[in-house]
C-alpha cells in the first residue's frame, strides 16, 4: 500500500513513522510511505507557499497551486487520481471503520493543511475525504496524517505479522479490547484472573468478551449502544444490570 503525504514538513512526518512497526513494514516491503514537500512545487525563488487571504483576517493560507502541482506530481506517477484525504477539524471524524475501509485502497494522499488553511479552490480541485481526528484545533494537519497512516497500516495484510492482531483490538465491533495480563502471574498483590490460567480456550474467549462488553459499558457506553450484541449477550448484560441496581439498594 502505498501513502503520499502532502506536507511542508517532510521530515517531521518521516521521522515519526520511519519507527517501530510501520518503518519495518516498509523495510519489508509492505507499506510505501512518502513525504511530499510542497515547498518544492513553489515558484517563488524563496520557497513561499503562503499569502494573505482575501478579505482580510488573521494569518497567512497556503496559496493553491503548490499544493495542485504536488498533487499532481503524485498523480502522474500512480496514473490516477488516489483519494485525497484533507486532514482537517472540518472534516468527520476518522474512526476504526474508516480504517479498515482505507486499507483496501491501493494508494492514498493525505494533505496537511497550516497556518490558516488552504484556498479553498485547490480543495474543491482534488480532495475527495475531508477528515478529523477531533473536535480541537492543531498547527498542522502532520499529527494528524501519522495517526491515520498508523491507524490504516495496521490493517494492511503483512504490516503486524499475526494477521489476527488487527481485527482483536480496541473498537472492532464497536467493543474496546479486553483487558490483558503477562507474567508474573502475582504482581503487588494482584493476581492474574483464574479463568486466564486454566488452559480452556473456549471459556477463555467467552469471558474476553463479556470483559469487552463491560469495559466497554464502563468506558464508553456510547460505543456500547452501536455494538453487535448476540441476543444471549444482551440477556446477560441486562442481568448484570439488574445485579448492580440490586446491590445499589442494598
Amino acid at each position: 500500500m502505498n501513502f503520499y503525504i502532502l506536507t511542508l514538513f517532510p521530515e517531521m512526518v518521516m521521522n515519526g513513522l520511519n519507527t517501530s512497526i510501520i518503518g519495518r513494514a516498509m523495510e519489508a516491503g509492505f507499506l510505501h510511505i512518502e513525504a511530499v514537500n510542497i515547498r518544492d512545487y513553489s515558484t517563488n525563488k524563496h520557497y513561499k507557499v503562503d499569502d494573505y487571504p482575501y478579505g482580510g483576517g488573521a494569518g497567512m493560507l497556503m496559496q493553491a497551486q503548490p499544493v495542485y502541482d504536488a498533487w499532481k506530481s503524485v498523480v502522474e506517477r500512480t496514473g490516477k487520481k488516489p483519494r485525497c484525504i484533507y486532514v482537517t477539524p472540518q472534516g468527520k471524524t476518522f474512526s476504526q471503520k474508516d480504517a479498515r475501509s482505507l486499507a483496501e485502497e491501493e494508494d492514498i494522499i493525505l494533505l496537511c493543511g497550516h497556518y490558516e488553511g488552504i484556498d479553498e479552490r485547490v480543495l474543491e480541485e482534488i480532495v475527495t475525504d475531508y477528515m478529523s481526528i477531533g473536535d480541537y484545533v492543531l498547527t498542522g494537519g502532520e499529527l494528524p496524517a501519522m495517526v491515520m497512516v498508523d491507524a490504516i497500516a495496521r490493517m494492511v495484510p503483512g504490516v503486524l505479522g499475526n494477521e489476527s492482531s488487527g481485527s482483536a483490538e480496541s473498537f472492532e465491533g464497536s467493543l474496546l479490547e479486553y483487558p490483558q495480563y503477562s507474567r508474573p502471574e502475582e504482581w503487588n498483590g494482584k493476581k492474574v484472573p483464574s479463568i486466564l490460567l486454566s488452559g480452556h480456550h473456549k471459556n477463555i474467549e467467552a469471558w474476553r468478551r463479556q470483559q469487552s462488553i463491560l469495559l466497554t459499558r464502563e468506558r464508553r457506553p456510547d460505543l456500547l449502544a452501536r455494538a453487535e450484541l448476540t441476543p444471549s449477550e444482551q440477556e446477560w448484560l441486562a442481568e448484570y444490570e439488574k445485579s448492580l441496581d440490586f446491590s445499589g439498594e442494598l
